[in-house]
């Protein structure tokens, strides 16, 4: 899924993909979620991140680090962090470094993982599991993305998308199996 840079220096470098391709297991969580912005320019807020609208996007206006805060009702299970990003666009606001952050709330908050992009152009996957594989995905009531620098110094940056996906439920409830293909679900439950 992750498009990452090849040869030991470039190790965790993402660059971008153009389409937005999700496995069939994962659903988009943050529909519900409350949005916050550390700052934005008027006009290129929270709802340029939500809109679906590659064209839009959202524009910090200030001293970096630039934050994005994603706060969910109750705890839930991410699992991949999507964002849009376009270098040949936005140059000087795109993006170089993040920082993925995740806790209860802006009190204990802890890193989940740091990423450097490339150049990036298109959609940047970014896995939430640890390097345990047991650890598929990170249970939260908040996540953060944190701006720590743009390419070429830039000051402001630009993201266009944010998109947070999780496993999705058993759709049968109390059941013990994870069923995943029809066949199994069609005789999962009795009438």
């Amino acid at each position: 899924m992750a498009t990452e840079s090849e040869g030991e220096e470039d190790v965790g470098r993402l660059t971008g993909n153009q389409y937005l391709v999700v496995d069939g297991d994962l659903r988009e969580m943050t529909k519900k979620a409350a949005w916050s912005v550390s700052s934005c320019k008027p006009g290129n807020g929270v709802l340029p991140l939500r809109d679906d609208n590659l064209e839009t996007y959202w524009q910090s206006d200030g001293a970096q680090p630039h934050l994005v805060n994603i706060q969910f009702q109750k705890k839930v299970k991410l699992q991949l962090l999507v964002l849009y990003v376009d270098f040949k666009l936005d140059e000087s606001y795109t993006p170089s470094k993040i920082s993925i952050r995740a806790g209860d709330g802006f009190h204990n908050l802890k890193e989940v993982k740091t990423v450097k992009l490339v150049k990036p152009v298109g959609w940047v996957y970014i896995s939430l599991s640890g390097t345990d594989p047991r650890e598929a995905f990170i249970h939260t009531f908040m996540l953060q993305l944190a701006v720590l620098s743009n390419h070429l110094n830039g000051r402001d940056t630009h993201i266009r998308q944010i998109k947070a996906y999780g496993p999705r439920p058993n759709p049968i409830p109390n059941q013990p199996f994870h069923f995943t293909s029809t066949e199994f679900l069609t005789y999962a439950a009795l009438r």
